[in-house]
Parts: structure tokens; C-alpha cells; sequence
């Protein structure tokens, strides 16, 4: 059910369009942020961001005639949870639960970063609730691990021992973004890691969602299952860690593990493809709901 939307502390940052409410789950009260109206699209941020994330992203969406939906997934921005425990799929039955409140049935999916974790594990475990789905910036489940993929997991040490307090504007630097982004567009992301939840959940969101998922990567597991849902996976080309020619090495005969599986690659983009082109994240996803249909 949605509660009276409250005075949001840290103040939200703008972004016109949006509506904003507090959904009530069992042990959560979920932010969510909506535009459009129409067939559902459901946007799972990255880290350390939140629904902001998707601020130039969302309205182009929406314009094409979708409703939009940008919940913070629990452990940020302005999402508080009654239970500060995370378990590895603890953000997966948080957006079941939040979608079965909001009438939710069948949607489509654009996920980055931390967030492509709980959708990956929607297209596998719930492949009849996902329509297509758009993976940003993250591997497929079903890549191959090899040496040439360890640098692509160097942020995980600082995110196990993250210091509470301690900044973390690092992530935005240049080895993740394609040119600096502006200092208020990186207190705007950072602004929930004021919280001392928010703050703590670097730790135990990386321990018990990255790390687990991680180590069933590396034994194989979605080498073992079949991707069903149509999902397209866009990376920057000017990734250090993902870019074009390491996917092709990590990723061959994609056929073999997925019904229909394609990859994009998008020029003056890296990590944070949202905030470095984000005209071409929207225009990829809405190309890709249609030919997947």
C-alpha cells in the first residue's frame, strides 16, 4: 500500500516529471519514482546510486508510451528497511513484493551495475514476469571466467571493508566514467551515504548480493541454466574492464546458453553508461522492447 509521501531527508534531488511515493512491503518502505503511463518498465539502479540514476533515461522512455518505474532497492536512497540484513536474494523478493502491490504482472527490465544482480536473477528464476530485458554495464551470468576478467572485480575489496563515514566519491572517477561528471551530479548521487544505513549497506549489500553471485559465477551456475528472457547487454567503449574486445573472449557462442542473447557497445560511454550517454541507453532500450516483442 502507499503511505503519504513524507518530507524526504536528505532533500531528493530534482528531476522533472517524476512522481514520487512510499510503498509499504513486508519489513520495507520502498521510494519509488514513476513516470509515463502504459506498459510497465521496470529500472533497477546501480551503485552507489538510486533512482536519480535514471533521471534523463526514464522521461525518454516514458515519452514513447511506457510508465516508468524507478524504486530504490533496499540499501539506498531514500528505501528504509526494517531489518538491516541482506541475504542474496533479499532485493530479489523486494521487487516481487513491491510489483505484486503495485498490480504489477509482466514487465520490461533495464538494470546496471549492482542492480543487473537482482535482474539477472528475475530472468532466471521468474523468466514469465520479464518481457526483454536491457543489462548494462555487467557481464552475462553465463560468461566465461578467466584471468582476463579479475580487474573487473577490483572494486569489491574497498566494498567488503568499507570504513562507515568514509567517501565514496573514488567510484566516479575517471577509471569509471568516459569524462568527469560535475560535482553537483556526484553530491546528488552520494547524498543518501549521509544516512548511517545507507552508509553501512555498502558492506552488507556487497557481502550478501555481489559476493555470492559472484562465487556462483565462478562455479559455473548460469553456465548450467538457460536465459529465456530476450536481453540485450550494452557496455561503454570506453570501459576499462568491459569493453568490447573482453566480452567477445568471455562471452562466445552465446546461443549456447541463451535463447536470444545480444550485445551493444556504445561509443563515449564507460561504467557509468547512464550518466555518459544516456540518450543512447534509452534509444537501445526502446529498440530492443520492440524487436523482442
Amino acid at each position: 500500500m502507499a503511505t503519504p509521501v513524507p518530507v524526504w531527508t536528505p532533500p531528493m534531488p530534482e528531476a522533472p516529471g517524476f512522481d514520487h511515493q512510499l510503498v509499504e512491503t513486508p519489513g520495507l518502505h520502498t521510494h519509488l519514482a514513476t513516470i509515463g503511463d502504459g506498459e510497465p518498465v521496470v529500472l533497477l539502479h546501480g551503485f552507489p546510486q538510486h533512482w536519480w540514476q535514471w533521471r534523463a533515461v526514464a522521461p525518454v522512455i516514458a515519452a514513447a508510451g511506457y510508465r516508468v518505474l524507478c524504486s530504490d532497492l533496499r540499501g539506498a536512497g531514500w528505501t528504509v528497511a526494517d531489518d538491516p540484513r541482506v541475504e542474496r536474494e533479499t532485493r530479489l523478493r523486494d521487487v516481487l513484493d513491491l510489483l505484486d502491490v503495485l498490480g504489477v504482472d509482466r514487465f520490461h527490465l533495464v538494470s546496471h551495475d549492482l542492480g543487473a544482480v537482482t535482474a539477472m536473477q528475475l530472468t532466471y528464476e521468474h523468466p514469465d514476469r520479464v518481457r526483454a530485458a536491457v543489462q548494462l554495464s555487467v557481464p552475462p551470468g553465463f560468461m566465461t571466467i578467466s584471468p582476463r576478467t579479475i580487474p573487473g572485480f577490483r572494486h569489491l575489496p574497498s566494498f567488503i571493508w568499507h570504513r562507515p563515514g568514509a567517501s565514496m566519491r573514488y567510484i566516479f572517477s575517471e577509471r569509471y566514467v568516459a569524462r568527469p561528471l560535475p560535482e553537483d551530479v556526484i553530491e546528488a548521487h552520494l547524498a543518501p551515504m549521509e544516512l548511517p544505513e545507507i552508509d553501512g549497506a555498502v558492506r552488507t549489500t556487497t557481502r550478501g548480493i555481489a559476493v555470492p553471485e559472484g562465487m556462483r559465477m565462478l562455479a559455473g551456475v548460469y553456465r548450467r541454466r538457460r536465459l529465456t528472457v530476450p536481453t540485450l547487454f550494452v557496455f561503454g567503449r570506453s570501459d576499462r574492464y568491459w569493453n568490447e574486445s573482453i566480452m567477445r573472449r568471455v562471452c562466445r557462442h552465446p546461443e549456447r546458453y541463451a535463447d536470444r542473447a545480444e550485445f551493444a557497445h556504445v561509443d563515449g560511454a564507460a561504467h557509468y553508461i547512464t550518466d555518459d550517454a544516456p540518450a543512447a541507453v534509452a534509444d537501445l532500450a526502446l529498440d530492443w522492447f520492440e524487436r523482442a516483442a
